[in-house]
């Protein structure tokens, strides 16, 4: 077994997975798996940079994250950095700013390499399952881009586009610095072309209805899930693997659009620092299913950080 951390900071959060992992046999046991929404990619849209109080919101998680690595103990340490990091002007702030807390200089990495810790992430488990045929769809709903990758024991094709949760909202339902609500008709549907145009761009080099299976990673998805499946509170457990049919989706997502902030901070699995941007996801990945024609989505909680994990293992 060797222990690893693993750091996935991208344009909402900032998560940490500590695990021992067995390349052997296969087999990674989480000790600690965590997350913060930090907002790196607060107005990066708007303005090519990394606001200071969202690198002050990052680094602060960096170094609660740092204990938790050293008392784990773990040998080996990767940060990856996503979306918001790669578009911004000023990144260089943010690289020395994570290697003097943590020590380790966080890899820019592409949306291709994204695609594909995500894609081992998600779907190592899967593998020789006979109720989900291949090949698999994965997206991968972030808050700056959403990464598609189609594959079976490998990446066969992969794109990263940017149509993410946060990156969508500030796009078209924030007037006068706050999120209307519920969102007007039209707004809805500028989202939804944007969503179209990218899907677009991704069906030219990535065989999207080929896919037989359609496995779905990340905040938006899990918590999409969490409500179609009537939880109270957040079960990992439960949501992990959980395959919810289209009809669940479209009425979370109709229920979503109606809501107001208060609404949506009442539900019980809503992290707080989703409430603004769940709508504009959620509407994303309803028009992904329907560009597709999936029936369900797979939902897992395993993702980009397992597949960096594994990278290190």
């Amino acid at each position: 077994m060797t222990r690893v951390a693993a750091v996935d900071c991208g344009t909402n959060s900032i998560r940490l997975l500590v695990a021992d992992a067995d390349p052997a046999t296969g087999e990674l046991v989480d000790l600690d798996r965590r997350m913060q929404i930090v907002r790196l990619g607060q107005g990066v849209d708007r303005t090519g940079r990394l606001a200071p109080e969202a690198l002050e919101r990052t680094f602060a998680a960096c170094r609660d994250y740092a204990a938790v690595i050293k008392a784990h103990g773990a040998e080996r340490v990767r940060f990856v950095a996503t979306s918001a990091s790669r578009d911004a002007e000023n990144r260089a702030d943010f690289v020395s700013g994570v290697l003097d807390i943590l020590g380790v200089e966080p890899e820019v990495i592409s949306g291709d390499q994204e695609a594909e810790f995500s894609f081992t992430g998600a779907t190592r488990e899967l593998a020789g399952r006979a109720d989900l045929a291949t090949p698999y769809l994965v997206v991968d709903l972030g808050g700056g881009s959403t990464e598609f990758v189609v594959g079976d024991g490998r990446v066969r094709a992969a794109r990263s586009v940017d149509i993410g949760c946060v990156r969508m909202t500030e796009r078209h339902l924030v007037r006068d610095g706050a999120v209307t609500e519920p969102p007007a008709e039209d707004r809805i549907a500028a989202i939804r072309a944007d969503v179209a145009a990218a899907l677009d761009l991704v069906e030219e080099t990535v065989p999207l209805r080929e896919a037989h299976t359609l496995v779905g990673l990340a905040g938006t998805v899990t918590t999409v899930a969490a409500m179609a499946l009537g939880l109270k509170e957040y079960d990992s457990a439960a949501i992990h693997h959980s395959r919810i049919p289209y009809e669940q989706v479209s009425e979370v997502v109709a229920r979503l659009v109606r809501s107001t902030h208060a609404e949506r901070a009442a539900i019980g699995v809503m992290h707080p620092g989703r409430v603004d941007v769940i709508v504009a996801g959620a509407v994303v990945l309803l028009a992904i299913m329907d560009r597709i024609g999936a029936r369900e989505v797979v939902v897992s909680e395993h993702d980009i950080l397992d597949g960096i994990a594994w990278s290190i293992a």
